[in-house]
């Protein structure tokens, strides 16, 4: 499965959410998923449903890695006959407020926590372009961000305000980093890992009794 992925050229976090997804679904039953089947699919997104209480959108990416799995990978045909689609509700994100985002900033005293969050307020990046952002991806003179791993991979350059420029100098300088302008704080040649910077945005909203933070 691994390497149909990468054939694939999924991304990196497709690929992690899809092999943890078989594995999860591998050991709820403790046996290999070549010697399970439509009744052990159905049964698992039941329990998913029922007894985890899983969100429509998190059985929906389950169902896509078993589908890759029994269909790009073990090459059986019964998945889309047998396993039903949940049908899709549609939800409106959550929008923070100005005051929501000042207040997060506001309670947040390390500078490099406070500069991921500026940065995402001042581009409005996915969690993934961001933490894989280098130093050299900062065109203060162009006044342009590169982000070389947009969705699908496919690059694309946006607008760098003169504020969040002058931001992330300060962090910079302080900082000092190489090569990841985000870099884990364990592993300085590594960028951050997604769980911390999702622990970097969640803890900020709980300081500023943000709305379901």
């Amino acid at each position: 499965m691994s390497e149909e992925l990468r054939l694939r050229n999924l991304s990196e976090g497709t690929s992690d959410t899809y092999q943890r997804a078989v594995e999860r679904f591998a050991r709820h039953f403790g046996k290999s998923p070549e010697q399970l089947g439509a009744e052990h699919v159905r049964r698992y997104l039941l329990y998913l449903f029922e007894e985890k209480h899983d969100t429509w959108s998190t059985i929906q990416v389950n169902r896509g890695a078993l589908k890759f799995l029994y269909v790009r990978v073990l090459k059986q045909r019964w998945f889309d006959d047998e396993i039903a689609t949940p049908k899709r509700r549609p939800r409106l994100p959550t929008v923070l407020t100005p005051e929501e985002v000042t207040g997060m900033l506001d309670h947040t005293t390390n500078l490099k926590h406070w500069t991921i969050l500026a940065t995402f307020y001042g581009t409005g990046l996915r969690s993934r372009e961001l933490r894989l952002l280098r130093v050299e991806d900062i065109d203060g003179r162009a006044m342009i961000i590169h982000v070389r791993h947009g969705k699908g991979d496919v690059p694309r350059d946006i607008g760098l305000s003169p504020v969040l420029r002058e931001r992330l100098r300060v962090y910079w300088r302080w900082r000092k980093p190489k090569d990841w302008l985000f870099p884990s704080q364990r592993h300085p040649d590594r960028p951050m890992e997604p769980k911390a910077i999702w622990h970097v945005c969640l803890n900020a909203g709980r300081r500023a009794e943000v709305r379901n933070a």
